[in-house]
């Protein structure tokens, strides 16, 4: 006969295994015996790894009512993946940048830029190309740095600072990107770069302070600059054959010294539009003097000019192709605050001569052929027009077309008392304006006639306007006593 346990003993056995069970479940170690006291599951081992399930897109995609939280590895994608029960869908767990680097103002930079040293022989830290380089606090660096198309940035340009003491910053060959960074080289040239033609360099965001120069930027095929603050350096920078030049809401505050910008070489396009130049005493904003060519256009737009000067300038202007009281040349146009406006849309010219009555100019007319006016006229208030290399006519000087209002007036006397009438004309490069022509009819000498002309006309660069006259009938000539054409 079989011995039964008493009704207590079995009760006890039963709740011993519930209470082992319980923690069991509660907290479980795979090659540990101590668990973590917050984790449900601890894994240990120092040879292998945990392996979630794999799969492809549309594998994860068919799993039937996924749990909210629930990770997968997808072969498709390469990445990781949650589901998001409250969007009904699946989550992709993106990886961090492949090259990046943080340098922080406590780092070795031997240490941590190790690599970049070698490929600089041990002259300079040349940067590993596409790579982007975060810099954290204030980095004094002992030798310069050739970006070699990486990028260079902080997250806050008052805090993040790249500084050297003693010689160039940025040297070498190759362009990049700079970006909310503090720039100092209180030594040297913050940028001392050849691009050979071929490199962009764009730096944004930016201050640049407290450097001997802010250096010499040449040959890039692009130069973008944009939201940069210059502050009391002792000389500026220098664009030298640069293809497309940008620069965009950039501070020149009044603390810098020496000249702000000096263009030098050859252009495709410049662009400079909005911020401030505040020069001070004997410094210079923009220096033109070497006559740099912009073979498509200069622009300068809405950057305010203002300060108190000695003997400085606002800008200094080209030494050829500028106008009496300009700055620039025929391939820019300037609306700037401080500076004069510069563009085809503010061409003007004015050409005359005033005679003493009786000792006029003579022209012979012919009936029904116009010839031009004769007579030696004064240039007056030229911009981007000339008198063409020959009395009364204005020649637009511009670069784009454009309508003009055209106005002339011609007094003069008839030479003989024969009834006479005549014809005046604006003509256009040797062709008279039928819808501008003024008739007049004279029967003395003793008569002084006046005449006024006006029409509108569109102007292509190096098109031309004088005034012409012919006999409708009659024989009296022209004894011209004045002359006077305008064009704006």
């Amino acid at each position: 006969m079989k011995k039964k346990w008493p009704h207590f003993k079995l009760f006890f056995w039963v709740t011993c295994m519930s209470f082992l069970i319980q923690n069991a479940v509660a907290q479980v170690g795979i090659n540990t015996t101590s668990p973590d006291a917050s984790s449900v599951l601890e894994v240990n081992s120092t040879t292998k790894g945990f392996l979630t399930p794999r799969m492809t897109t549309a594998q994860k995609n068919v799993i039937t009512s996924p749990a909210n939280g629930l990770m997968v590895y997808d072969t498709d994608t390469k990445e990781y993946s949650y589901y998001d029960s409250s969007a009904s869908t699946w989550i992709n767990i993106k990886q961090g940048r492949s090259k990046f680097k943080r340098i922080k103002s406590t780092d070795v930079l031997a240490t941590v830029l190790a690599a970049e040293l070698a490929a600089g022989g041990g002259a300079k830290y040349v940067l590993d190309s596409q790579t982007l380089y975060e810099i954290n606090g204030t980095v004094v660096v002992n030798l310069p740095i050739e970006l070699n198309n990486a990028y260079l940035v902080g997250l806050d340009a008052g805090d993040d600072k790249l500084v050297k003491t003693s010689g160039d910053l940025f040297t070498g060959t190759t362009g990049g990107t700079v970006k909310v960074l503090t720039l100092v080289a209180s030594g040297g040239n913050v940028f001392n770069i050849n691009g050979g033609g071929t490199q962009s360099m764009i730096f944004r965001d930016c201050v640049i302070a407290n450097s001997t120069n802010v250096g010499v930027l040449e040959s890039f095929t692009l130069v973008f600059g944009s939201v940069i603050q210059f502050v009391s350096n002792t000389n500026g920078l220098i664009y030298r054959n640069i293809g497309k030049l940008l620069l965009d809401n950039q501070a020149w505050f009044g603390n810098n010294l020496g000249t702000f910008e000096k263009y030098e070489g050859t252009f495709t396009s410049i662009q400079k539009q909005g911020g401030f130049m505040d020069v001070n005493g004997t410094a210079i904003g923009m220096d033109m003097s070497s006559n740099p060519t912009v073979s498509s256009d200069g622009t300068l737009y809405g950057v305010n000019f203002a300060g108190t000067l000695s003997t400085g300038l606002y800008v200094k202007a080209y030494t050829t192709g500028s106008y009496t009281g300009f700055n620039f040349n025929n391939t820019w146009n300037v609306n700037c605050s401080g500076i004069p406006i510069e563009s085809d849309a503010v061409a003007v010219g004015d050409v005359n001569f005033d005679l003493a009555v009786g000792s006029g100019v003579l022209t012979t007319l012919t009936t029904g052929t116009p010839v031009k006016i004769l007579g030696t006229t004064s240039a007056n208030n030229f911009f981007r027009a000339s008198i063409g290399g020959t009395n009364n006519r204005i020649q637009y000087l511009g670069n784009q077309k454009r309508f003009f209002t055209i106005n002339a007036a011609v007094s003069f006397q008839a030479t003989n008392s024969s009834n006479t009438i005549y014809v005046i004309y604006i003509a256009k490069n040797g062709s008279v304006i039928n819808r501008s022509k003024t008739y007049i009819f004279t029967t003395n000498t003793s008569d002084i006639f006046a005449l006024p002309l006006q029409c509108v006309l569109e102007l292509s660069p190096n098109d031309y306007v004088e005034v012409y006259a012919e006999r409708y009938s009659g024989t009296s000539n022209m004894l011209t006593v004045s002359l006077n054409l305008f064009m704006k």
